[in-house]
């Protein structure tokens, strides 16, 4: 099955790409890791200002959405330029403030780009708690908007600065809709490992096709094209799931994408790593941006056993069959 996007897609992606491509994310993703946010807010305001955090909020809130699809094609050129900030995490807070007293008080600053916004349970690390503006937080009492965070603490991505957040804060909603903001995240999220792994790719055949080895260059060996094209394979067989899953946006669809996307982009990733040689390991290099966050998202908003199972559990309800532990059907 082939999930082709149409011409207005494709011209938002392109425009997309052209104003990332401008925008020297390599210098934005560094300083915001040392907590200078100036030009990550910048870009941030440029990325709300092409639609992007509008297509994730109702209509009647001032944003363009949902429309999830429009949503995983903005996000897979966001891992492209390994653009920082709390990206999936504003997505999800879009899908958690349902409630129509927050909704109408805090998603027109997200859909603008005015506001930026953090999501993790209570007790556990919420990213860029520091520089959000919003920050959400649930425990069995229900949502609340946390009144601030902890310390800062680094985290294998630099661009992603980890905070626990404040416990207590104002009860916004007791029965949150966890499930759904999880689907959201989890789409966002394996869109954006999409883009993280393509760019990977990219970078690293330019890189075989300069680098000479024995007087030619390394891409002409057999071996490391065998590399590239699984990493290629992997990729492209992660692609139509992701949107396949953005046209569905069930729960068992969108982990299925996030397993598939973030695998894809983990393979690629060290593949990257050992065709760039030495180089690939410096923290100087270009390349470590996208490597370290390949490495991230895969963990994010459910690791891939965790994703498995929530496929395992949709295919157990369709089929009647217990999948799990091959127990007869039921009636």
């Amino acid at each position: 099955m082939r999930f082709l996007l149409d011409p207005e897609q494709r011209a938002f992606a392109d425009s997309l790409n052209a104003m990332l491509t401008a925008a020297d994310t390599p210098s934005v993703v560094r300083s915001w890791s040392r907590g200078e946010h100036a030009s990550g807010r910048s870009l941030w305001r440029r990325v709300a200002g092409a639609g992007v955090f509008a297509l994730a909020v109702p209509e009647a809130y001032e944003g363009l959405g949902p429309r999830p699809v429009e949503l995983a094609v903005a996000f897979v050129e966001l891992g492209r330029h390994a653009v920082p900030g709390p990206l999936v995490e504003t997505v999800a807070a879009a899908a958690l403030l349902t409630e129509p007293a927050p909704a109408k008080r805090l998603l027109p600053a997200l859909a603008a780009g005015g506001a930026m916004a953090t999501a993790a349970p209570a007790g556990s690390y919420a990213l860029d708690g520091d520089v959000a503006t919003i920050r959400l937080s649930w425990d069995a009492d229900g949502l609340r908007l946390a009144p601030g965070h902890g310390p800062v603490r680094a985290s294998l991505d630099p661009a992603r600065r980890l905070t626990r957040l404040l416990p207590s804060g104002e009860l916004l909603t007791p029965e949150p809709p966890l499930a759904h903001a999880l689907v959201w995240a989890r789409l966002a999220t394996a869109a954006q490992a999409l883009g993280v792994g393509l760019a990977l790719l990219d970078r690293t055949v330019t890189y075989v096709k300069q680098r000479t080895q024995f007087g030619v260059a390394v891409g002409s060996f057999q071996a490391v094209k065998h590399q590239l094209a699984d990493a290629k394979i992997a990729l492209e067989f992660a692609r139509p799931l992701v949107f396949g899953a953005a046209l569905t946006m069930t729960e068992p669809d969108v982990a299925a994408a996030k397993v598939a996307a973030c695998e894809a982009a983990y393979t690629t990733a060290r593949t990257a790593l050992q065709l760039h040689g030495a180089i690939g390991y410096t923290a100087e290099y270009d390349l470590s941006l996208w490597l370290t966050k390949a490495r991230a998202l895969r963990a994010a908003w459910g690791d891939p056993g965790e994703c498995r199972a929530a496929v395992l559990k949709g295919l157990d309800s369709l089929s009647g069959v217990n999948v799990l532990s091959g127990g007869d059907r039921r009636s």
